[in-house]
């Protein structure tokens, strides 16, 4: 796909700072923000507001945990890794993993990597205790699943050999230069992640992360994330067909989600590409994801053609609060604003 050849990649030295966001978290409730703003594929600004845990301000350099903006980190080790030969989009992952759950329904054959990063394996977003079950058969139905970039992060593991952890440093996070991120607790560590807080501002307990989820509590800097999603706009590692493949419609979200009133302020399409949610407005593409977990709301967009974009991680159940008034004061993207305000009416 062609893209901003002309748009440099280098990071900007930050300028003009970010307004300042003390009051608006102050009154929504939500503990700490750290923003990363993005213009024409540059980093312009980063700004941290609040506290980070017990008499811990929140600075740039503070990591927060990322929720589901995780599957965007996996979803691009994966296809870099298809881009180099190690991987393929299509084969059937059985060939090289199954997972013992499935073992008898032949249904798991026909699972691929498109397929889980797209959100159409059939499975729910996470197995309950009778273990991994299709709810619908691969590639028939889309449905939101965590499993799905499992299942794939551990088809990589078995196609290459290597742990899950080591190709994401190798491919992504060092390429990248994202010193402060990582799957495990131990990776990146150099200051102490921000700590989740409820509805309510009470600290929640959180456990180290000793072992990877492909879609969920990885963490990092606004910074760090915003260097991702600078080289995702651009298709750093990928080949040309894979590029192509990452910003094309695989499952279409168009009817389910812009649907009578929300209508006015839908793009003419959206829907899952390859680890992204695709918003199909006129004259360009804009990459998004969101996370949310307990006590933690992410969320970060890119527009494919313009290359501004901004990354927004808070550590509050409260943090959905604040992502609307960031994007109106930052002057970001008034087709992604209308979009998300038509969404949340």
């Amino acid at each position: 796909m062609a893209l901003l050849a002309c748009a440099s990649l280098a990071e900007a030295k930050p300028r003009a700072g970010l307004p300042d966001m003390t009051a608006l978290l102050r009154d929504q409730h939500v503990e700490s923000a750290s923003v990363a703003l993005i213009r024409r594929g540059r980093i312009v600004s980063t700004g941290a507001w609040g506290m980070a845990g017990p008499g811990r301000a929140a600075t740039v350099a503070t990591p927060y945990a990322l929720a589901s903006l995780t599957k965007p980190l996996t979803a691009e080790v994966l296809l870099r890794l298809v881009s180099a030969g190690k991987l393929s989009l299509d084969e059937p992952m059985d060939r090289y993993w199954s997972d013992p759950d499935l073992a008898n329904d032949p249904r798991r054959m026909r699972l691929t990597v498109r397929i889980a990063l797209s959100h159409r394996t059939g499975f729910p977003n996470w197995r309950d205790a009778a273990g991994l079950t299709f709810e619908h058969d691969p590639g028939t139905t889309i449905g939101y699943s965590g499993e799905g970039y499992q299942y794939a992060a551990r088809y990589a593991e078995r196609r290459t050999g290597q742990p899950f952890e080591a190709l994401a440093a190798r491919w992504l996070f060092a390429p990248a230069q994202m010193r402060a991120s990582g799957y495990l607790s131990a990776q990146g560590a150099t200051i102490p992640i921000a700590v989740s807080h409820d509805a309510a501002g009470k600290p929640l307990p959180a456990e180290p992360v000793t072992r990877y989820n492909a879609a969920d509590l990885a963490h990092a800097t606004a910074r760090d994330y915003a260097r991702f999603l600078i080289e995702a706009r651009a298709d750093k590692g990928l080949t040309a067909s894979v590029a192509t493949e990452r910003s094309r419609l695989q499952a279409d979200l168009t009817p389910a989600i812009c649907a009578g009133a929300k209508a006015a302020s839908c793009p003419p399409w959206t829907g899952f590409g390859l680890g992204w949610q695709l918003l199909g407005f006129p004259g360009g593409i804009t990459m998004l994801h969101t996370g949310k977990d307990a006590g933690a709301f992410t969320f970060a967009a890119i527009d494919r053609t313009t290359g501004d974009g901004i990354v927004i991680l808070t550590n509050s159940d409260n943090g959905w609060r604040v992502v609307l008034p960031i994007l109106e004061r930052t002057g970001s993207d008034p087709k992604l604003i209308a979009f998300l305000r038509g969404q949340m009416g």
